[in-house]
């Protein structure tokens, strides 16, 4: 497990530094002097955007400083895993609705049993696939494409 966390972090690190290699952007890696840093799908002094071009004007707290999508431009699996979580299912998947153990400490720190996992089914896949609805206790939404790498906080 440790090797586990160890192995995102490392990617994590490197895709920022890549990230501000290949762009250029000296200020969202904290090197131009305004001691900002570069978070998942924001940069330091700029908004979160729900989609290219596209700035939200309102996040709500528990998103800020994320990378935001809208849930209509969810893919229409994540809408339908949605909606089964809204109805409280029933869910294809015996693991749905399982404790999510943030391990990987991209989402906010609290208490074992806050958040919970849902699968969203990918096409063409023989298993669970890598796609992920994660709900918080306080209504809060998360999208992961990429089994826990990255999340998306998600906007209704």
């Amino acid at each position: 497990m440790i090797v586990r966390r160890a192995g995102a972090a490392v990617r994590r690190v490197l895709g920022v530094v890549f990230l501000c290699l290949a762009l250029g952007v000296v200020t969202a890696c904290g090197g131009g002097g305004s001691g900002g840093s570069a978070t998942a799908g924001t940069r330091a002094g700029a908004s979160p955007t729900v989609a290219p071009g596209r700035p939200t004007a309102s996040v709500p707290p528990w998103a800020a400083g994320m990378a935001v999508v809208r849930a209509a431009d969810l893919p229409a699996e994540a809408r339908a895993t949605l909606r089964l979580v809204d109805r409280g299912g029933p869910y294809p998947y015996r693991q749905d609705g399982v404790v999510f153990g943030n391990f990987e400490r991209l989402l906010p720190a609290r208490e074992r049993g806050y958040y919970h996992e849902y699968t969203v089914r990918t096409p063409g896949e023989r298993d669970r696939g890598a796609r992920r609805i994660v709900t918080g206790r306080g209504g809060e939404l998360y999208y992961t494409d990429d089994h826990y790498d990255s999340f998306r906080a998600v906007l209704r």
